[in-house]
């Protein structure tokens, strides 16, 4: 057998993300036909022990339709009141179906909504609360439903939002697998609507550099991710050793075949040390609130020893962060080297900086910036 098509054996607990441009049919509203097939092989998988959380892509989409708007809004306001409206009629559409698929000796199946901004993950106690609401979910014979909280979020609604949050829900719950469903079959070594000889990548490693460059940016014209958004969560979620398959969800059971160990779509795996719990978490958080631009010797042992940060390895600077927030260190070459969250806010850091130069006595309580347990690396 190919050894690009021996697959390798994966765990019972993973999550599924289903991309918006499957969720909708041509006309704009909810494809319940594929719903359905998905439905069923997922409550197949659960009736075998698996534990599966769904990340669902959609609310925007739907909720435009319904309002009555010809397209994807562009406005932020615009983009929220269509997933306020989207999301109550996702959540029907789930519940509708799953009523509908029930089949006999079956345990019933319902799902769960559980909305998350970032906001929710960044805050550590938010984060367990999270990940206990996923197990209490789980363990009641629940389906949980998540998607990213569009309709309060106070940024802009980003390019692959749901592919990232698919990768954090994954390090959430530490799971053996997350699976993107697309409406592409994988990753391919070129673009093979303009190189007709592209080859197909069977299977790789999360997180080489190579695959970036390979993947592109290009997005379908109903989902925000495109197959880099997608290539990026794959290498996020490795962080808590959980490899990722890419596939076209329209591809026959291919949820049941991916289960079977079949060669479906691009597998990246997951090959990197993986983080401990709290490191993970901080690995997570996406808004970084300052940059401490440091000299060689901090850098240096920063980015090969995992040290902590002390005051005097500090040269620059920039941000208005304040005490437990997460900065980047960044080397003299101006690359960031690590993250982490910072012990004192940036007006004191300043004085102590200041202090410092003068030659002055400096308080212990400014001498540790970042201790080494709170950090982790970029590489």
């Amino acid at each position: 057998m190919d050894p690009a098509l021996d697959r390798p054996e994966v765990g019972k607990k993973w999550v599924i993300k289903i991309g918006s441009s499957l969720l909708m049919n041509g006309m704009g509203r909810l494809a319940e036909d594929r719903l359905a097939e998905w439905l069923t092989q997922i409550q197949s998988l659960l009736q075998q022990g698996y534990q599966i959380v769904l990340v669902s892509s959609g609310a925007i989409a739907v909720g435009a339709r319904r309002m009555g708007w010809p397209g994807k809004p562009t406005q932020l306001a615009d983009r929220q009141a269509a997933a306020s409206v989207g999301q109550s009629i996702l959540m029907h559409g789930y519940e509708k179906i799953l009523h509908q698929i029930q089949r006999e000796n079956y345990r019933p199946l319902h799902c769960g909504q559980v909305l998350l901004t970032h906001e929710e993950l960044r805050n550590r106690s938010r984060y367990l609360n999270a990940r206990e609401t996923l197990r209490t979910l789980i363990e009641h014979g629940v389906l949980p439903i998540v998607n990213e909280n569009d309709a309060i979020s106070h940024r802009a609604i980003q390019l692959g939002d749901n592919d990232t949050l698919a990768a954090l829900v994954a390090n959430l719950w530490d799971a053996d697998l997350l699976v993107l469903l697309t409406d592409q079959r994988g990753l391919y070594d070129a673009d093979p609507r303009t190189h007709p000889d592209a080859q197909f990548i069977h299977r790789a490693r999360a997180g080489e550099a190579r695959l970036e460059r390979l993947a592109g940016s290009g997005g379908s014209l109903v989902g925000t991710g495109g197959m880099l958004a997608k290539v990026k969560a794959a290498a996020r979620a490795a962080r808590s050793g959980t490899s990722t398959i890419i596939a076209n969800g329209l591809e026959d059971r291919v949820i049941l075949r991916i289960a079977n160990q079949e060669a479906v779509g691009t597998l990246l795996e997951a090959k990197i040390p993986v983080l401990a719990a709290r490191k993970r978490w901080l690995s997570d958080q996406l808004r970084v609130q300052g940059e401490l631009h440091l000299d060689a010797g901090a850098a240096a042992a920063v980015d090969e020893e995992g040290a902590s940060l002390l005051l005097f390895g500090v040269r620059a600077q920039q941000g208005a962060f304040r005490r437990s927030d997460l900065v980047s260190r960044i080397d003299p070459t101006g690359r960031e080297i690590a993250r982490g969250l910072v012990t004192l806010d940036a007006r004191l850091l300043e004085h102590c900086r200041a202090q410092l130069a003068a030659g002055e006595e400096v308080s212990a309580d400014c001498r540790i910036l970042i201790h080494r347990d709170d950090l982790v690396r970029s590489r």
